[in-house]
């Protein structure tokens, strides 16, 4: 799975769940452009409930850990983004498949949020949980990690110009972002892209092979099947009881399932009868 060999420029396939990402972001920019043209005080209320702000988070606004990552920043920021959206995401999603780069890309969304809001409280580097936050950096800080760290030795263009090594290049944005949260300016955006690359290596070193979702949904049908076996074994049990008292001995097997007297000798690991 690691390569050496560079990212070019040439552009990607503009397809799957890459472009309906892409394709959201797109609407919802031009959506508060519009909104913001044609009816200014909705926009600003909207405004209040969409972007990522601490304080109300931790007040019951808790769809702003997905929500704030889809409202727009600035042309230049969003132009940026949306390009390393583009190139990462058509890479992730060739590799793993369109359902696991939809999950990392909320996955870090969610998690960048919650984390720095969460720290906001500490107070620390000037932070405060009144700040706030927008933009979809935190989560494309988060597949530009996990790029990293699988296919570190693969080379990329920072900016879209300077060529090196993803480990370094990934290296550099952080400690960018790193010195914005200590002297100053959009700290608390900076932390988030700072948790958001956090979030995404933690997916890729702790996720279930298939991702989170395949793996609770996993746990959840194993769990139910075992108490539906749990249930038969205890009802054959009961008849068992039961039959008993009116004098007839009936068998059941380990699952619970009736064993028929001419089966009572047959190897339940034997096939043979199977066409």
């Amino acid at each position: 799975m690691r390569s050496t060999g560079p990212i070019t420029l040439n552009l990607p396939h503009f397809s799957g769940a890459t472009r309906k990402l892409i394709l959201i972001h797109l609407a919802s920019f031009f959506g508060f452009l519009v909104l913001e043209w044609a009816a200014r005080d909705i926009a600003h209320l909207l405004t209040g409930y969409v972007v990522l702000v601490p304080q109300s988070v931790f007040h019951g606004h808790v769809w702003q850990l997905l929500t704030f990552i889809f409202y727009p920043i600035g042309l230049l920021g969003m132009i940026f983004a949306l390009l390393s959206l583009w190139f990462l995401g058509v890479w992730m999603e060739g590799t793993f498949g369109s359902r696991r780069l939809v999950e990392l890309y909320l996955f870090t969304a969610v998690g960048a949020g919650l984390l720095a809001s969460a720290i906001c409280y500490t107070r620390i580097f000037g932070l405060r949980p009144d700040l706030v936050a927008a933009g979809p950096w935190p989560a494309v800080m988060g597949l530009m990690t996990a790029f990293a760290s699988l296919m570190g030795e693969s080379e990329m263009y920072v900016f879209f110009v300077i060529r090196m090594k993803a480990k370094y290049a990934v290296s550099i944005f952080i400690l960018l972002q790193l010195a914005t949260v200590i002297q100053g300016g959009d700290r608390l955006g900076a932390l988030a892209e700072l948790c958001g690359a956090l979030c995404g290596w933690l997916y890729f070193k702790f996720a279930p092979t298939r991702g989170f979702v395949f793996g609770a949904s996993e746990r959840y049908f194993g769990l139910r099947n075992g108490y539906y076996r749990w249930k038969r074994r205890r009802a054959a049990r009961k008849f068992e009881v039961y039959m008993r008292k009116q004098n007839r001995v009936v068998k059941f097997d380990e699952e619970g399932r009736y064993i028929a007297p001419d089966d009572e000798r047959r190897d339940p690991r034997d096939r043979k009868w199977m066409n």
